[in-house]
């Protein structure tokens, strides 16, 4: 099973920019959670705090028991072997064909045979649909297939958590769609946490246990699914309907001032929640269903009526409260 992520009280500031502030979540083990933020609002600045690549002034990221932000080199270093990162754009050498791109990991920091490498690069590459594509260049490929080549190279090292930065740019919808579901078949089959980063609505409505929202340097909310989608909050609705009416302009820095100028179509008009994707047929049910299940029925009495609304009929259909 994935292992849980502990993030409290993280703030990141570049100079006098604050990109956000007192950041706290916890990305439950095995599940899959999205951050939704719009652009600039320093989602993939999260994504790489999380594993020490950038080092927030304030808080801890806690993995398997170690701050990833405060403690020694040598104990970051360790831990992040046990994160898969997706590049946005694959952040593949362009002179490897894809084979040795995927391999790369295994031949750096482990002492497997190659006949053992040959195995895993193969098994990974049909797992995101590859298969027989391991002598093509980047170059000669699609950005789909270089998104996916790099999801391959992050699974070689068996990773318990895999951070997706922005999976679905560049991709047509119907790419955007297959990556989803492989996404969520890799969940089913490794029971991996998995972090996606994107402001891509279709993947947050149908992929994710849990959903977060970035914007104006803090975190408007992060837990099940349905909190977000069924929530009230005005930038939350103006996002998820992706409304040029209200408090979201075309730089942070008028958003307050529209914040007060403008309106947005009321809750109301919005569809119901979509159905979370399920395993493609044939692979296992994900195990982190039923464990989210428990937590989030714990939680039920805190959440706002609408989510709990949305939960319990699709949990508990039949059930009125």
């Amino acid at each position: 099973m994935g292992i849980e992520v502990v993030v409290q009280g993280l703030s990141k500031s570049f100079g006098a920019q604050t990109i956000w502030e007192d950041v706290s979540l916890i990305l439950p083990a095995g599940e899959i959670s999205v951050m939704l933020g719009p652009s600039g609002t320093g989602k993939t600045v999260f994504l790489k705090s999380l594993i020490g690549l950038i080092k927030p002034e304030r808080g801890k990221v806690v993995v398997n028991g170690v701050d990833m932000i405060n403690s020694p080199d040598r104990q970051v270093y360790e831990t992040r072997k046990l994160f898969g990162l997706m590049f946005q754009d694959g952040a593949l050498f362009g002179s490897m064909n894809l084979y040795d791109n995927i391999a790369f990991p295994l031949r750096e920091h482990t002492r497997k045979s190659e006949a053992q490498i040959r195995a895993i690069v193969l098994d990974s590459m049909e797992m995101v649909g590859l298969a027989g594509d391991g002598k093509k260049l980047p170059g000669e490929i699609s950005g789909g297939m270089r998104k996916r080549a790099g999801l391959a190279r992050a699974l070689v090292m068996e990773p318990e958590i895999i951070l997706c930065d922005e999976p679905d740019s560049g991709l047509d919808p119907v790419r955007t769609a297959f990556l989803s579901q492989v996404l969520i078949d890799l969940n089913a089959q490794f029971d991996t946490t998995m972090l996606i980063v994107t402001h891509n609505i279709d993947i947050a409505s149908t992929v994710p246990d849990n959903l977060g929202m970035l914007y104006r340097r803090e975190l408007v909310t992060f837990g099940p699914r349905e909190v977000l989608l069924t929530s009230d909050d005005e930038v939350v609705r103006q996002f998820l309907k992706g409304d040029i009416r209200g408090p979201i302009g075309m730089s942070e820095e008028k958003d307050a001032a529209l914040r007060a100028m403008e309106s947005v179509v009321p809750y109301s008009s919005r569809k119901t929640i979509p159905e979370q994707l399920a395993p493609t047929p044939g692979l296992p049910p994900r195990q982190a269903v039923w464990r989210r299940m428990d937590r989030v029925m714990r939680m039920l009495p805190e959440l706002a009526p609408a989510a709990r609304d949305a939960i319990v009929s699709r949990h508990l259909p039949g059930v009125k409260e």
